[in-house]
């Protein structure tokens, strides 16, 4: 098909980009055909190198529903003249304004090349036996000389996704073992650690609320690198908090000596078996006591607030109850079924019990689910309180009242069953 003209009709003008598009067309194809729709998916991979956009390549399809064959060739015509009408159509009813722009963007990317006719209109001229001898519209001979350069775009495209995924899992698996070092610090660990593992959560909370967002590939690597150090700070305070006793292992080895050296019954053999009974006596009697101190602060908690606060102001949580709590076990009931749902785990959820207490605990994660919107990563919320309440450092009175205080129609009610109270 001869090709007449290389300039644009009416007041566009002539720009380099249309030179150099015109240029490559007149070109030798690398490849002699090549199937348009593989060129396309490519295309879509790839369109970041091109600058095109989404719908600059929806217009580019429909553009080439307008090509009768399968694959572009440069034995058959590769010029397309729809009328913008038609190609409004298949572009899904895409207004004529929004077309003429997109289908400017993809002359500027040289994907497509205008072959304007005197008059400006699509149309062509056919031969006595039929054939196209001139046709003026979009020539898509561009995508056959570039199919090369696409795909290898696409190509590219792919791998840059395929390592944005590893460096996501990486940076996954780095927040990960830094959370689970840091609970174990905490619960291996002194007091003496505390400031350090404040510091550490909350370097982790803002980590995790950046990783929540599409990063690019920049940002991405700065994420892991900050997630691979505070890894690094949290082996650190592993290190420094949970050191092997050298005693210990020489009093295993030395336990081992002995029973092979003396066959004797001797009160010096039960020395370590004694120990180890104290121990586990002076365990338990920690853990009565911690079980006696979280049985006063729940007592002190159910006489402290009158339920109807609590009805008032965990509204949400009733919804996962039926509507009501009558009581406090609906509150610990209801909170034993959201918190799968709030994204807090198992173990953080047992500490938080085994810390806190059962109805403390409840009462602490339905003040969470009312505020859900502003806690971005209620697991590591809760695990900052349950630091806090080792050191008796927390109550959820302050949360409940602060729900209260935030809701003018709830802290009426509050009000008005105040009042109904007995003096």
């Amino acid at each position: 098909m001869e090709r007449l003209s290389t300039t644009p009709f009416g007041a566009r003008p002539v720009s380099a980009a249309l030179l150099a598009t015109t240029e490559r067309v007149a070109r030798q194809a690398n490849v002699p055909h090549a199937d348009k729709w593989t060129i396309f998916r490519d295309l879509c991979v790839g369109r970041a190198a091109f600058g095109v956009s989404d719908r600059d390549l929806s217009v580019l399809n429909a553009l080439l529903s307008f090509h009768r064959g399968a694959s572009l060739s440069d034995n058959e015509v590769t010029v397309v003249f729809p009328s913008n009408a038609a190609l409004s159509e298949r572009a899904h009813g895409m207004a004529e304004s929004t077309l003429r722009r997109h289908l400017a963007a993809l002359t500027r990317a040289g994907l497509v090349l205008r072959h304007d006719s005197p008059n400006g209109k699509r149309y062509a001229r056919k031969s006595a036996a039929g054939d196209v001898v001139v046709a003026f519209g979009f020539d898509l001979r561009p995508l056959l000389v570039r199919a090369q350069e696409i795909a290898g775009a696409a190509q590219a495209a792919r791998d840059a996704i395929e390592r944005m995924k590893m460096q996501r899992e990486r940076l996954s698996l780095a927040m990960r073992d830094a959370a689970k070092l840091v609970a174990y610090v905490e619960d291996a660990s002194s007091d003496q650690a505390g400031s350090a593992i404040e510091q550490l959560l909350s370097e982790l909370f803002a980590l995790r609320s950046r990783a929540r967002r599409r990063l690019d590939e920049r940002e991405l690597d700065s994420a892991l690198a900050d997630a691979t150090a505070l890894v690094q700070v949290a082996m650190e305070l592993v290190q420094a908090s949970v050191q092997p006793s050298s005693e210990k292992m020489d009093g295993n080895d030395a336990d081992n000596e002995r029973r092979h050296q003396n066959s004797k019954t001797d009160a010096s053999c039960f020395e370590p078996l004694e120990h180890k009974h104290a121990k586990n006596r002076c365990g338990e009697e920690r853990q009565r006591l911690r079980g006696l101190r979280r049985s006063e602060e729940t007592t002190k908690l159910v006489e402290d607030v009158p339920f109807a606060l609590v009805r008032e102001a965990c509204r949400e949580l009733a919804a996962y109850n039926g509507g009501r709590l009558d009581g406090w076990r609906d509150v610990t009931r209801a909170a034993h079924f959201v918190r799968g749902l709030m994204g807090v785990s198992p173990s953080a959820w047992e500490e938080a019990v085994d810390v806190m207490g059962n109805i403390t605990a409840s009462l602490t994660l339905g003040c969470m689910l009312e505020r859900s919107s502003e806690i971005r990563n209620p697991g590591g919320y809760l695990r900052a309180l349950i630091f806090k309440a080792r050191s008796s450092q927390f109550t959820p009175i302050g949360m409940l009242m602060a729900i209260l205080k935030s809701a003018p129609p709830v802290r009426s009610a509050v009000q008005k069953v105040d009042s109904c109270q007995p003096a």
